[in-house]
């Protein structure tokens, strides 16, 4: 269960992981809708202002354009004007000068009058088809400007338009490669959505087909790979294998275990994955596991006990999210597989917080254990020493008893070494005393040999 907080007024809303999906997806579509809406508009506006901005600009240059012909059509019609009055003025000087010749000449012949009459007429026609001429060149000119000035105003009009049916081409392929896209979206969605419910298919037909054990199993490797996916990076130093080890004649799935650097504990927690299948007659609760997991969570010495289940899935309290159990059996959750990792992450960020104490606490134990060790092992050497030189004593004094005892037979034995001195000395007197003549005066054989011995000797020397 997740709480979202509301923008407007701040109140606390919970919601299910799965109307949070759905919330996010149609507000994916929605901003979807909206931002291809908004473009669209966009370009739409900016279309027509291309188009609105065009047709100012030439009606603008062409406004522009026509002024100036305008101008210079004034400026030639002035310019002409002030010709033919120029024209004008000098044929009447012209026309007084000939005049006062012919005033003055009205004494010459009358041939002579006639000619000059004559040339004066063919002079005046000749200036008159001249100022005709000038006044044509200049109307010419003036017409030749002002198509020029169309020509070119209607060919940038024509410029203008074509781009603004490439504009407008534009726009359209825009329009269709936004509904393409869209298109395509959706029927990605669509296929999504199809392959999600072929998916949700399938496990359904494989929890039907497979028998508890291998759901159960199913959920643990489930559990296994998504703990292995991010072991490496979230959990570098933790402990999380499959329970292996009996005691009690039962034992859990799993155990996570995680250490500091110093080797300290950071948290401890006992796993259980429950699962059923949709055939069994049989339909477990999840508090009916609480209990053993409980005691093997004991018997394992872990901190947390957390029950990953599928049993029960119409339960709207197991269906919330992370269940917390502690009123029933204490640090105990109960949770579905999606929030596997989260509650992981949530009890290690906990147990990371209150890490210093634990540290500290670890040191202050040691510190204790050292002074305690410290104590116990002078008590021991003490009761050790005292053993050593009580053993002692009493073979001291065995051995001064011994060397007492060892006097009195040395010197038992030295007087009887002195008895055997004067035996000695008396048996060395009589040895001295002891000659042949002194052995052989009561034998009279020994005594005949030793002579004749005695002879023999001297005859040969």
């Amino acid at each position: 269960m997740l709480e979202v907080i509301c923008p407007k007024c701040g109140t606390a809303i919970s919601l299910e992981q799965s109307d949070l999906d759905s919330i996010v997806h149609q507000v994916r579509d929605e901003e979807f809708k909206r931002e291809v809406e908004e473009r669209m508009s966009i370009a739409e506006k900016e279309r027509d202002d291309a188009v609105k901005l065009a047709i100012a600009q030439a009606q603008a240059q062409e406004a522009e354009r026509i002024s100036k012909l305008e101008a210079e059509r004034i400026q030639l019609e002035a310019q002409a004007a002030t010709e033919l009055e120029k024209v004008r003025l000098a044929g009447q000087q012209e026309l007084a000068r000939s005049e006062a010749e012919l005033e003055r000449a009205n004494a010459l012949k009358a041939s002579e009058l006639e000619r000059l009459a004559t040339e004066k007429d063919a002079e005046i026609t000749r200036l008159k088809a001249q100022i005709e001429a000038q006044a044509n060149s200049a109307k010419t000119e003036r017409e030749l400007a002002v198509t020029k000035a169309v020509a070119a105003i209607e060919k940038e009009r024509d410029s203008l338009a074509a781009s603004l049916d490439l504009q407008k081409v534009e726009a359209a392929r825009i329009e269709a490669t936004l509904k393409e896209q869209a298109a395509e979206q959706l029927k990605a969605k669509d296929d999504v959505i199809a392959y999600k419910q072929e998916e949700i298919d399938r496990i359904k037909d494989m929890r039907a087909k497979l028998s508890t054990k291998m759901i159960g199993e199913s959920l643990e490797q489930h559990c296994q790979t998504e703990f292995d996916k991010i072991r490496a990076v979230a959990f570098p130093r933790a402990y999380f294998e499959k329970d292996t080890e009996t005691v009690g004649g039962t034992k859990g799935d799993f155990i996570f275990r995680e250490s500091d650097e110093m080797g300290n504990e950071v948290i401890s927690i006992m796993f259980e994955m429950k699962n059923e299948s949709d055939s069994d007659s049989v339909k477990r609760t999840n508090e009916s596991h609480l209990a053993k997991l409980d005691k093997d969570r004991a018997k394992k010495n872990c901190e947390y006990a957390v029950l990953v289940s599928l049993l029960e899935p119409e339960s709207e309290l197991y269906n919330q999210g992370i269940v917390d159990m502690s009123h029933r059996f204490p640090k105990m959750y109960v949770i579905r597989p999606q929030f596997f990792i989260p509650l992981i992450s949530l009890l290690r960020n906990a147990a990371l917080g209150s890490l210093e104490y634990k540290q500290e606490l670890a040191l202050v134990r040691q510190q204790e254990m050292d002074i305690t060790t410290f104590e116990q092992d002078l008590e021991t050497f003490k009761t050790g020493f005292f053993k050593n030189f009580n053993d002692a004593s009493l073979r001291f004094g065995d051995a001064v008893s011994a060397i007492d005892k060892a006097i009195a037979d040395l010197q038992k034995a030295k007087d009887k070494l002195l008895v055997s001195e004067k035996h000695l000395t008396a048996a060395n007197n009589k040895l001295e005393g002891l000659s042949v003549k002194r052995l052989t005066r009561k034998n009279p054989t020994m005594k005949a040999k030793f002579d004749a011995l005695h002879e023999g000797e001297e005859d040969a020397s």
